[in-house]
């Protein structure tokens, strides 16, 4: 049933909204660009299928403002944009419409958002592929984008950042053996989002070696914690065989080890 548009009215909270009434009637409210779009005057007649056009179309821009919204904060993947306009009840399909006007404008676009997060990743944390890949499934993008990227972080690269991450891993642990370090290094490298493949050619590369001072006051502070640990169950040579057993586990040289105990006996 046609009716007419007999009051068209400013709305007072947001001015960009409007107020049409139909046959004296309040009918709905549309944002001004709506107005534009349709050409909606007092005088013009709408039928239900328009109304309805319209109102969709309402939905839409409604959406697409909110759209616009979230990514003046930072940019956002496609999926993102989706999950929080369905949090705030816009349908499935007014969202795909809206989705695709900020596709059209550039604002959303998932290659150049994957490429920007995965340089950002590698920047401020040094990720590797594993942990990047990650990421990008969390953000919804798409397989064969994730691949694009993965494509992209060359060996060399990543190389070169495991061993930068591996090296002040390796300072950070100045007080352990180097069979501890490695074990340290390998962990931290895998949850990090690095492959065995690339850990394996870093370790290598990392200087580990310890001075015979520096095996002493390693031994003496690792052992002393073992000896509390040992002395409170153990004494005589079952004390001695589970001290060296747990410090030879740690990676302490047996003649270091020897003379650990050896000076704790003396004791």
């Amino acid at each position: 049933m046609a009716q007419v548009i007999t009051k068209i009215t400013r709305q007072k909270r947001n001015e960009e909204r409007y107020n049409i009434f139909l046959d004296e009637k309040y009918a709905f409210s549309v944002d001004e660009s709506i107005i534009i779009q349709y050409g909606l005057t007092k005088g013009k007649i709408l039928d239900e299928m328009v109304v309805g056009e319209i109102t969709f179309d309402d939905e839409v821009s409604k959406a697409y403002n909110r759209g616009l919204s979230y990514l003046s904060f930072q940019m956002r993947s496609e999926h993102e944009i989706q999950q929080k306009l369905l949090k705030e009840e816009y349908g499935e399909a007014v969202i795909a419409e809206a989705i695709q006007k900020l596709i059209r404008i550039g604002l959303l676009d998932d290659q150049m958002y994957s490429k920007a997060l995965a340089d950002t990743k590698k920047k401020t944390s040094k990720k590797g592929p594993r942990a990047i890949i990650q990421d990008l499934k969390q953000k919804g993008i798409a397989p064969k984008l994730q691949q694009e990227m993965l494509d992209d972080f060359s060996e060399e690269e990543q190389l070169e950042m495991a061993l930068d991450l591996a090296e002040k891993k390796v300072r950070q642990e100045k007080n352990k053996t180097p069979n501890q370090v490695k074990q340290k290094i390998q962990e931290f490298l895998m949850r990090k989002g690095y492959d065995f493949s690339i850990i394996q050619q870093v370790v290598p590369k990392l200087e580990l070696e310890k001075q015979e001072d520096e095996w002493t006051e390693m031994i003496e502070v690792q052992g002393d914690k073992q000896w509390r640990k040992y002395s409170q169950k153990y004494s005589g040579y079952d004390l001695k065989m589970r001290m060296k057993q747990s410090l030879y586990q740690k990676g302490f040289p047996a003649e270091v080890i020897d003379q650990y105990i050896e000076m704790k006996e003396q004791e």
